[in-house]
């Protein structure tokens, strides 16, 4: 089966190699010296000073930042399932929140977030998705974030970078907070959060420590002796450092730019067939399509040609498809998946199968670039 939902994605045999060792304790001089190296290479992932490792989904990490990062009130940007869920987690502990609601397809207008700012001087934490994967939309949160710091710096800007970071570039000059999972473009199964923090959100944490599992502030207190406040995952944090040592001595740019011509070659295949993109301002991370009764194309790519990519969520739900194009994706993996995807619509009486999708990749990946 070829994997391309946008999370889990699929693990690299390298990688499952390198977590299928003899199981060690996390309290060990072996442990930390793991732990100080994977922690070195993610501050230099997230291009910032400090960053943060915990034992959860990315849900874990969005708590975290919620609770330890807002001290007066927060303003979430809910374009999505993910980002009605920074106000879901905010109303839950009782946070003080205002919501911007964008229309699901549609990136956050950076002026809203702007006059939100402006008219409310109690905000002093945002909390965004670089790329909403329920939708497939990337926001235009560098953008958002050097106008706000512009109006306020002590707001603290919280980018949920799940589908973004490890998937392209992304200025983190007026970002506090990055976030990321480790089952999505770091290539790992589920269960491990990592977060990236600016001096400023460092200064925030430690002044008002919050929560107690996810109190970041005693957990920056353990992770700089090279340990962690609870239970580490050993087995994943593993799997991270090799992860993380393979990216870098493939370069980031070099994948970076194996993504962008991945997605761009599976972008010309569906628009060859008739397909429309859903989202207004498309992420790299995955590519998003249009389709009335998308269910049936999925359960029968599934059935028949063993490849298995994501629906639609609420009212998306048999709208859309989404093909995953972060982590381990070989050209040859997408390549199969728009000919499948060509061959299921004759099957499903919707277009005459041509081979348009296939020509249209092969032209884009290996002859436009």
């Amino acid at each position: 089966m070829i994997l391309l939902t946008p999370g889990p994605t699929a693990v690299p045999e390298t990688v499952r190699a390198a977590m299928s060792t003899e199981t060690i304790h996390h309290r060990t001089k072996e442990f930390e010296a793991i732990f100080a190296s994977t922690r070195e290479m993610l501050k230099k992932l997230f291009g910032m000073p400090e960053a943060l490792m915990l034992v959860s989904s990315g849900s874990g990490t969005m708590e975290a930042a919620v609770l330890n990062l807002t001290h007066k009130k927060a303003l979430t940007i809910n374009g999505g399932k993910f980002g009605e869920r920074f106000g879901k987690i905010a109303k839950a502990f009782n946070v003080d929140y205002k919501e911007i609601v964008v229309e699901w397809g549609e990136s956050v207008s950076v002026d809203a977030v702007v006059n939100e700012i402006k008219n409310d001087s109690s905000i002093d934490a945002i909390f965004i998705q670089i790329s909403e994967s329920s939708t497939g939309v990337r926001h235009p949160v560098e953008a958002v974030a050097a106008e706000v710091k512009k109006i306020n710096p002590a707001v603290m800007i919280v980018a949920d970078g799940i589908t973004a970071v490890g998937v392209e570039p992304i200025d983190v000059t007026n970002i506090d907070c990055l976030i990321t999972g480790s089952q999505k473009a770091l290539m790992l199964p589920p269960g491990l959060a990592m977060m990236g923090l600016s001096d400023a959100a460092v200064a925030k944490i430690e002044a008002k420590p919050a929560g107690f599992y996810f109190n970041l502030a005693t957990e920056l207190k353990n992770q700089r002796k090279n340990t962690t406040a609870w239970t580490a995952a050993t087995t994943l944090t593993i799997g991270l450092n090799k992860v993380l040592a393979d990216l870098f001595e493939q370069g980031l740019e070099n994948k970076f730019r194996e993504i962008e011509k991945i997605a761009k070659a599976t972008r010309a295949a569906l628009d060859a067939i008739g397909l429309k993109q859903y989202p207004k301002n498309p992420a790299l991370s995955m590519s998003t399509y249009e389709l009335d009764g998308a269910n049936a194309l999925r359960k029968l790519l599934q059935n028949e040609f063993k490849v298995n990519i994501a629906g639609g969520q609420d009212h998306l739900n048999d709208k859309i498809f989404r093909i995953n194009h972060m982590g381990y994706v070989e050209v040859y993996h997408a390549a199969w998946a728009v000919e499948a995807i060509e061959i299921a619509m004759e099957k499903l009486n919707i277009r005459k199968f041509d081979a348009s999708a296939s020509r249209a990749f092969a032209r884009s990946f290996y002859l436009e670039g």
